[in-house]
């Protein structure tokens, strides 16, 4: 987390008052809409105004809208708790109740009636109840001499003693984060509820059409939505799971508008989008461009090769694997998407350009110069040291992150550490369901290659002296052989031995920590992370010290010298609001996309047979009749047609995922899911020529749900509004 300066150094009232150069970007607070954005919003077409959006009062929209799992958003459609969110962000709780005889993500998933709806354990949403700005309690005491472990000590005792001092209701919890690069500090006050059970999904061959190949692509043709129920006690209350529970009524449920969208109408997204680094100084621009993502692209290639080899070859092992393969190409596509972006809009060349202008007006400035007029060059500069480091970093992560085996050991050595300490009894029972659910869904074979192709990157792809000497030893030994390693490591590795680990871990676990010294693998494991520990982290943790204070005064000075713009703070997954209006792109010379998708473009990409762009036969059927009720459009060509996506220019973000749509009168018109390949480098530098989000139309959710699934009592629960207009063209 990032930290602030005081209100004394001159930030606060800038932040509140400058203005936005580049058009409708950013991820907005809520609570600052009405003095902030308002009237833009206005100017776009919104019908509403802030306080419908965010009141804490009476009812607005942002009772309506969940943090899902902590890792995506939802929305609240019913008077019954009913919550619509992404398939991919329902798809863990699909896969874990799904079995070969029930193949849920196969067939999907509809529960007939509320007794049928699956409890999912660990699932949780939370609504923010408010939001209120402590900059002052938190960053009292804070001067700017300070250096950064003095200052965050002071930052974390006033977090502290703010949490405790903050008068809570029954349920509520209390959130305080930074903002600004630690400039500003705001408190959430949130309320949690656990009891979340899934009520539909449809099969991947809807909710995932087009997989890995259309993902973060455009046109797209996907039905990403899942549907959940939230739960409470029988008064209204967080409560966990009983049988007993009852469907929880919201303070405000989305109204959802059946007249679809044009060119140009105003569009608004409101979720928890994760993080963004928009104020990146260009020599970390650069070094993402050109070393971190085209490292942590090769390892994520090299790891899906080796499991989409086994998932098209093994039913089983595909659905052990999918959720993994999904979670692991997400990123990897992302990134090169990003640095495709940062290329072809120039997004280095406009970050020189623009720290060029910064440098020249603070120039001009004698006060502010002889204050910040080293910040930039020294910020640069560090970025500069710390690229090795980084490197190192990103092979590490990526690579003992991948390979199974290392994580079995990883969590082991987690419970040796908490021995003999008050928390060990909950470090066990942690350990124990994360191993078990890890033993499930592995493979020794698939873990086997993947080691395989994943420790030729590590001894060969860094620096010599960042090298584990466990590492050289083994390879050596091995004949430098990397499959005759890991044959070695994998033929008799106790830690593969899931009865043995799993009963240790529930009993005696003294033979399994004993194995870290005599286990090929623990040792190789234990002596990388060790060797890492010990010569990478602490100069990397030094630098990254030093790279946060100096951005924080970077982020400081532009506020006061570039007084023409207007900063949003950067994503920390925080409920934000983005808008913008629907549009098309073109994504290349010669090439101009449109910003709808329709049924046609379905059957178009239709590959019988194929794990992406298979459709069942029910879809194939109503789509020969234009059996579309109520959610078709009139087709300028004749007869209907069913709109399935579209594009606008909503700033977004990873946990902007299931966030709600909302059109001019906050009516939900779709679900976002994605962004568009060439747009996704809008976490670094968003660019209004080609950054786009994708959303899947709520007339095709509601189809699906209706018409394909027969699933029409969850409609009934819903309020709509509105007529399908006919298509554009």
């Amino acid at each position: 987390m990032m930290s602030f300066f005081k209100k004394f150094f001159g930030l606060t009232a800038g932040l509140l008052s400058i203005v936005l150069a580049k058009a409708d970007e950013g991820m907005w607070l809520p609570q600052l809409l009405e003095s902030l954005n308002e009237k833009r919003m206005q100017q776009l077409g919104m019908k509403i105004s802030a306080k419908d959006i965010y009141d804490i009062n009476k009812g607005s929209l942002k009772d309506a809208i969940v943090s899902f799992g902590g890792f995506c958003t939802g929305e609240v459609v019913s008077e019954k708790g009913l919550v619509l969110t992404n398939h991919h962000c329902g798809f863990e709780s699909v896969q874990k109740h799904s079995t070969l005889d029930k193949n849920y993500i196969r067939d999907g998933f509809w529960a007939r009636n509320q007794a049928e709806e699956l409890p999912n354990a660990g699932l949780y949403v939370t609504f923010i109840v408010r939001i209120d700005d402590v900059s002052d309690q938190v960053l009292k005491g804070v001067s700017k001499q300070m250096k950064e472990p003095e200052r965050q000590s002071i930052v974390d005792r006033n977090i502290s003693a703010l949490k405790k001092a903050t008068t809570l209701g029954n349920f509520e919890n209390v959130l305080i984060s930074p903002f600004f690069e630690g400039n500003k500090y705001y408190l959430f006050v949130t309320e949690t509820y656990n009891d979340v059970r899934l009520v539909g999904a449809p099969p991947s061959s809807i909710g995932n059409f087009g997989q890995d190949s259309d993902n973060w692509m455009w046109p797209r043709h996907t039905g990403d939505f899942s549907v959940f129920r939230i739960y409470a006690g029988k008064d209204n209350r967080p409560a966990a799971y009983s049988p007993e529970n009852l469907p929880y009524v919201p303070k405000k449920a989305l109204t959802i508008s059946l007249s679809g969208m044009q060119q140009n109408d105003f569009t608004m997204v409101f979720g928890f989008p994760g993080r963004t680094t928009e104020y990146l100084p260009s020599e970390a621009v650069r070094q993402i461009m050109e070393v971190n993502d085209p490292a942590k692209i090769l390892v994520r290639d090299k790891t899906l090769g080796v499991m989409n080899r086994y998932m098209r070859a093994d039913e089983a092992l595909k659905i052990k694997y999918a959720s993994k393969y999904a979670g692991i190409a997400n990123a990897w596509k992302k990134w090169q998407g990003e640095v495709l972006g940062l290329t072809r809009t120039n997004g280095l060349q406009k970050k020189l350009q623009y720290e060029a202008d910064f440098q020249k007006k603070l120039e001009a400035g004698n006060v502010l110069n002889a204050t910040y007029g080293h910040t930039l060059p020294d910020l640069n500069k560090a970025y500069k040291a710390i690229e090795p480091y980084a490197l190192t970093r990103d092979y590490y992560l990526e690579i003992t992150g991948k390979i199974e085996l290392f994580g079995i050991i990883k969590r082991l050595r987690a419970l040796k550490a908490a021995t003999g300490k008050p928390t060990y009894e909950k470090e066990q029972e942690k350990q124990l369901e994360s191993l078990t659910e890890l033993y499930k869904n592995l493979s020794v074979e698939v873990d086997k290659d993947i080691f395989s192709a994943l420790l030729p990157l590590y001894m060969e792809k860094q620096q010599a002296s960042y090298i584990a000497p466990v590492a050289r030893q083994q390879f050596e030994q091995h004949g430098k052989n990397y499959q005759q390693w890991a044959n070695a490591l994998y033929a008799n590795s106790i830690f593969l031995d899931a009865t043995k680990v799993l009963n240790g871990v529930r009993s005696d676990p003294a033979e399994l920590f004993r194995s870290f010294e005599t286990d090929p693998s623990a040792k190789l494991m234990i002596g990388i992370t060790d060797f890492y520990d010990r010569e990478v982290a602490p100069r990397l943790n030094e630098l990254q010290a030093q790279i946060n204070g100096l951005q924080r005064d970077y982020m400081q000075a532009q506020t006061q010298v570039l007084t023409d713009k207007k900063f949003y703070p950067d994503a920390n997954s925080t409920l934000r609001v983005g808008f913008g209006k629907v549009d098309g792109y073109n994504p290349a010379d010669g090439i101009t996309y449109d910003y709808y998708t329709y049924l046609e473009g379905v059957m178009e990409k239709y590959k019988p047979g194929d794990y992406e762009f298979d459709v069942p036969e029910k879809l194939r059927q109503l789509y020969l009749k234009k059996d579309y009720g109520r959610y078709g459009v009139k087709n300028p060509a004749g007869g209907n047609r069913l709109p399935v996506c579209f594009i606008a220019s909503n700033h977004t973000t990873g946990g902007n995922s299931g966030s709600p749509v909302l059109d001019a009168k906050g009516h939900l018109v779709g679900i976002n899911f994605d962004r568009v390949w060439e747009g996704t480098m809008s976490d670094i530098s968003y660019d209004a020529s080609i950054c786009r989000n994708i959303m899947v139309d709520i007339r095709y959710v509601l189809f699906i749900i209706e018409k394909y699934a027969g699933a029409g009592h969850l409609i009934r629960e819903m309020k709509l509004t509105g007529t399908a207009a006919a298509s554009r063209k």
